[in-house]
């Protein structure tokens, strides 16, 4: 993992068109700000985590279907 220091209206650049800025530290909490092309989805990672186990049942799902509709077909 990369480490950087920064401080408030301070900001990092990724790969040339993401840009997040340090907007206000207070306490132990830090708002950041982003600047991305849409394409670029940004999650909180509570979010993106809930979002990948979703998708990963949801992808099961399917599975489990497609193994029931061939099993049917078997007999």
């Amino acid at each position: 993992m990369l480490v950087l220091s920064r401080k408030s209206g301070e900001s990092i650049v990724i790969q040339n068109n993401i840009k997040i800025t340090v907007l206000e530290i207070s306490g132990n909490q830090v708002k950041l700000g982003f600047e991305a092309p849409d394409y670029v989805p940004i999650y909180r990672e509570e979010i993106y985590l809930k979002v990948a186990n979703e998708n990963k049942l949801a992808s099961e799902i399917v599975r489990d279907s497609l193994k029931s509709f061939a099993k049917k077909f078997k007999k």
